[in-house]
């Protein structure tokens, strides 16, 4: 059984919860109101679920308080793992060899001829000036990088809760000043109430992120050093691409596996639409 709600309606019942306290007069001595605490909800994996700042919703809680989630994986509040993705996709720069040519016809090289010389011809009316005749050494061409997804292998890092920890409090040494923060779990969830002091700023502890790290990458990183992230990686069965195409010719390419061959119209067929456009 489950109840299904929308996310601005349980914020609003947790910010209502926050401020009742067991007082006589029903006041809290420490409010999330006040602007010198930050307050912060957050699930066992460490995404932040409700925060006084609704933009930062549904983001990692090491990315917005790196110090702080720094100090509770030391503290073992919470433990890193890693996960490989084997189904990624990666940005590389495409190179020159394509899989298969367009295919070419007498009306697709007519119409190319025709769009070709309007833009031409608007271009020129656009960029028409006298000074370009005496200083044509100003223009300059830009090429443009063009990048492809391709399938590749990442592996990225997972923050797991120790559920056995209720509550915990912490100080942080900065550059000038002590940043503290209590975590306190809800009872019969898996969510933890995050209170961290505003006034102090860890600018030198840099963030967690997320941010996925190709294998191929690591492997050669790990090709001239030894560590205990290595050795693991060394260990583990990473599924591999092969390098070529198997068993055909010695001089194939392997990006160009399962192409085939464009079909092209003989010249007079290209000339042809040109002509009759030029002479039209």
């Amino acid at each position: 059984v489950g109840i299904q709600m929308k996310l601005e309606f349980f914020q609003r019942k947790f910010w209502t919860a926050s401020r009742q306290c067991p007082s006589l007069d029903g006041r809290c001595s420490i409010s999330c109101d006040d602007e010198a605490i930050n307050c912060y909800l957050i699930d066992n994996n460490g995404f932040i679920l409700v925060a006084e700042d609704y933009r930062q919703t549904g983001n990692f809680f090491g990315e917005i308080e790196g110090a702080v989630m720094n100090k509770l994986l030391t503290m073992g509040s919470f433990k890193r793992i890693t996960l490989y993705d084997y189904q990624a996709m990666c940005r590389t720069n495409k190179e020159s060899s394509d899989s298969a040519h367009s295919l070419l016809d007498p009306y697709n090289a007519f119409f190319a001829a025709v769009k070709w010389i309007m833009t031409e011809l608007v271009v020129f009316l656009v960029e028409f000036n006298l000074c370009s005749w005496w200083h044509s050494d100003l223009t300059a061409k830009a090429q443009r990088l063009k990048q492809t997804l391709e399938p590749c292998d990442t592996e990225y890092p997972a923050f797991v809760s120790e559920r056995t920890i209720k509550e915990t409090t912490g100080n942080i040494a900065c550059d000038d000043c002590f940043k503290s923060f209590v975590i306190q779990q809800i009872p019969s969830s898996n969510l933890f109430m995050v209170v961290v002091d505003n006034e102090c700023n860890c600018e030198s502890i840099l963030p967690i992120t997320m941010e996925p790290i190709e294998i191929r990458s690591l492997l050669n990183y790990c090709e001239h050093n030894e560590s205990l992230k290595c050795e693991r990686l060394k260990s583990q069965k990473i599924r591999r691409r092969p390098e070529s195409c198997h068993g055909f010719h010695p001089e194939e390419n392997a990006r160009e596996c399962g192409g085939v061959l464009g079909l092209s119209a003989k010249p007079t067929l290209v000339l042809l639409p040109l002509l009759l456009a030029i002479f039209s």
